[in-house]
């Protein structure tokens, strides 16, 4: 279990996902004709002018939009994705540049599947926490990717959430602790140049998923000397509707805990950004003095499990950027045939 030096927390959040939809139903009809089981109701579906960039850029608006600081006072601007626009160029200094952060900061992008969002959350906690910045931004951000006719192409979605860390006495909600289980497990990957990731099948439930968030979410709980009845609420990175649920009730959490952040059935596996928006979610719910635990989920494989504390402060700051559920509400759907013209699934050679 890992706590920083100095007490950190979150000073602000800020999600985006797109307004475009897909059903899964839709999707089933041209693969399958309309036949099988669908592991989420529809998933969401960047427009398109929109890519990784622009979404961490609205997430990241609405996280300054909650904190009591200006742009320049960030030190770091860290975002994490495994669909980065650019093979070479940072999506981090693009970021940067329009939040109106740069020159003076660390601006780069993490890798991690779709933990990649919460490796930048855990680094600007340390960062913070030594003194060594007042404020970092931390933002997790994917675009939908998933071969067509792939069991990934029904909910491999779209979505960002930015995570402002700073003091814990300016924060909305205090992070009391984290900890960090890796291991090598080819689950899912994509190789340089490949244009859609690979599962690996077998591995995508044991012993990748579940053993992973298992064993981070268990060492946490045992160190911090809690257990699941201690929380208010529960998030888990959400691959499908399935998954969380599953290591959660083996866990002890509720289906109560875990329903206000359990977006994965309306927007889809929105990968590095999933977990942490379904922190959002919850923080947009959350009173005073209630208790987070979250845990992310990357392939190839980790799991990052946190605890957090609601202050006084959220009242003052929560309706100062759209609210989880706003986004949700908005939505237009599309059928396949728009969604494969703005995913760039027909390759012409």
């Amino acid at each position: 279990m890992m706590r920083p030096d100095k007490p950190v927390g979150l000073c602000g959040y800020g999600v985006y996902i797109p307004r475009y939809r897909i059903a899964a139903q839709e999707i089933a009809r041209i693969w399958t004709d309309g036949k099988g089981g669908l592991p989420v109701e529809a998933k969401s579906i960047p427009g398109p002018d929109e890519d990784t960039i622009t979404m961490a850029i609205e997430a990241g608006r609405h996280a300054l939009s909650r904190s009591n600081i200006e742009p320049d006072q960030l030190s770091a601007v860290w975002v994490g994705s495994e669909s980065h626009p650019y093979a070479v160029k940072p999506s981090g200094t693009v970021v940067a540049e329009a939040l109106g952060a740069t020159p003076w900061i660390s601006a780069g992008d993490w890798e991690f599947a779709c933990k990649a969002g919460s490796e930048a959350l855990t680094a600007a906690m340390g960062l913070v926490g030594s003194n060594m910045a007042t404020y970092a931004l931390a933002i997790g951000a994917d675009t939908a990717q998933g071969r067509p006719g792939d069991a990934l192409e029904y909910t491999a979605s779209a979505g960002a959430a930015a995570l402002l860390v700073g003091p814990a006495e300016q924060a909305v909600a205090t992070i009391e602790a984290t900890c960090s289980y890796v291991s090598d497990t080819p689950d899912f990957f994509r190789r340089a140049g490949g244009t859609y990731p690979v599962h690996g099948g077998r591995f995508t439930g044991e012993p990748a998923y579940f053993s992973q968030t298992h064993h981070a979410a268990t060492h946490l709980l045992n160190e911090s000397g809690t257990q699941a009845s201690d929380y208010t609420y529960a998030v888990f990175h959400q691959p499908n509707a399935r998954f969380p649920q599953t290591v959660a009730k083996k866990l002890g959490f509720t289906p109560q805990q875990m329903a206000p952040g359990l977006l994965a059935p309306q927007i889809g596996n929105t990968y590095s950004a999933a977990a942490l928006l379904g922190l959002a979610a919850i923080l947009d719910i959350a009173q005073p003095g209630e208790s987070i635990f979250v845990t992310t989920y990357g392939s190839g494989a980790g799991s990052d499990a946190y605890i957090l504390r609601v202050t006084d402060t959220i009242a003052a700051r929560r309706y100062r950027a759209p609210l989880t559920a706003t986004y949700l509400a908005r939505k237009t759907f599309i059928d396949y045939a728009m969604y494969a013209k703005w995913r760039g699934k027909l390759v012409m050679e």
